[in-house]
């Protein structure tokens, strides 16, 4: 994949020879700004950006589906800041659907991509009980659909962007889990997923396509959904701030996860573009792990002070919790250990049966070595940063618009 390799994140390698030269092609379609950036020129965000790489000499031509979502709008503006020609391809700004393989191949043959990143799908783990069908149609047929119409072109890379949740139920000895554990899912979302994953395997077996798997561990920060359960902490505690409410209703606080920051997510799949093996499956993870439990306790101290009590310096590893075992690497950086706050203004966590799922894997951390090794990628920032950055993202939303969900 031609680029430069020298930008914040990852390791030097030797990329495959660019392509002749091409006449000049018009600016690629962009997008508006993401929600969370629709704020004045003026007024500076309420969260540092992270420190994006320079602008590279030799910038990749890159094809983003799903660029409206959460983190391919994410990705789009860490790709733009690297220098990278990109064209965003999403349903909501018009672009084909996934199933829509006339569309796709129109697409594929119109940007020419040198790279592609496929982060659409259905991504809600609970609606996919609802609808496991569409769940498994969107996620691995489109998938297909996609693998098809980049296969006919010559030199392009695929990163496919797949789950955690395709490892399933695993051994507590065999955590942190890596690359080679079977995926056994235990949800239609997760083996939609495992089906995708496979088929990009086949795809680099059978056909000789370029593609690396991105399997993501769970990944937040501002301008993510509520449908998934930091977020969803964090807009219910900015709601109940903003009605001075004392209680919040929760679901399952015992599970562990492995937690990064979104905008550590898009600097390695950046990586994973430049520096990747052919065919090869990568975890993007910390390799700690921290529960449910501590994440709203942890917004719910945030939320007793003032911004600028918050501690938003920290940079390193997610979590404040454990590794799946022991095992060489950076240790974890803990969160501030501030007072849990006491009295009437500390907003309770009630539990509602409702919002447990049918089925949830207990404990979730990934092995980051291949990544890591291959690339040099590690995340950068800190937890705290992020669940800094998450409820002061919600706050804003629902000062604009309380009834946003």
């Amino acid at each position: 994949m031609p680029g430069d390799l020298e930008h914040i994140g990852c390791a030097g390698g030797t990329p495959p020879a660019s392509p002749p030269a091409e006449a000049p092609r018009p600016p690629s379609p962009r997008l508006d700004p993401p929600p969370w950036q629709a704020r004045s020129r003026s007024a500076p965000p309420p969260w540092p950006p992270p420190s994006w790489p320079a602008p590279a000499p030799n910038p990749m031509r890159a094809l983003v589906t799903g660029a409206a979502g959460f983190v391919g709008g994410h990705l789009v503006e860490h790709l733009r800041a690297s220098g990278d020609d990109v064209t965003c391809t999403d349903r909501a700004s018009g672009g084909p659907d996934l199933l829509d393989a006339a569309g796709i191949r129109g697409l594929v043959a119109e940007v020419r991509p040198e790279v592609v990143y496929h982060l659409a799908g259905q991504a809600d783990v609970g609606g996919s009980w609802d609808s496991p069908v569409q769940t498994l149609r969107t996620n691995a047929e489109g998938t297909l659909i996609l693998l098809e119409a980049v296969r006919v072109l010559d030199g392009v890379r695929v990163v496919t962007v797949s789950s955690a949740d395709v490892y399933g139920m695993v051994d507590p000895g065999d955590l942190p889990t890596p690359e080679s554990a079977p995926l056994r899912p235990v949800s239609p979302y997760a083996a939609s997923k495992a089906a995708a994953d496979l088929l990009a395997l086949q795809a680099h077996l059978g056909h000789g396509l370029d593609v690396v798997r991105a399997r993501s561990f769970n990944h937040l920060g501002p301008g993510q959904s509520d449908r998934f359960v930091c977020s969803a902490l964090a807009s219910r505690i900015a709601a109940a701030e903003l009605a001075g409410g004392d209680s919040i209703r929760v679901g399952n606080l015992d599970a562990r996860r492995d937690f990064t920051d979104v905008r550590d997510v898009v600097r390695a799949y950046r990586c994973l573009a430049l520096d990747g093996r052919p065919g090869a499956a990568y975890n993007v993870c910390t390799g700690t792990t921290v529960s449910i439990r501590e994440v709203a306790e942890r917004l719910v101290e945030i939320s007793s002070r003032s911004p600028t009590d918050s501690d938003t310096t920290g940079t390193g590893t997610a979590g404040t919790g454990t590794t799946g075992t022991e095992r060489a690497g950076p240790a974890p950086m803990p969160m501030p250990t501030s007072p849990k706050p006491t009295g009437p203004n500390q907003i309770r966590l009630l539990d509602d049966p409702s919002l447990h799922r049918p089925v949830d894997v207990a404990v979730s951390c990934g092995d980051p070595t291949a990544i890591r090794s291959d690339t040099g990628w590690q995340p950068e920032l800190s937890l705290d940063r992020t669940l800094v950055d998450l409820l002061e993202y919600w706050r804003e939303r629902l000062r604009r618009d309380p009834e946003a969900d």
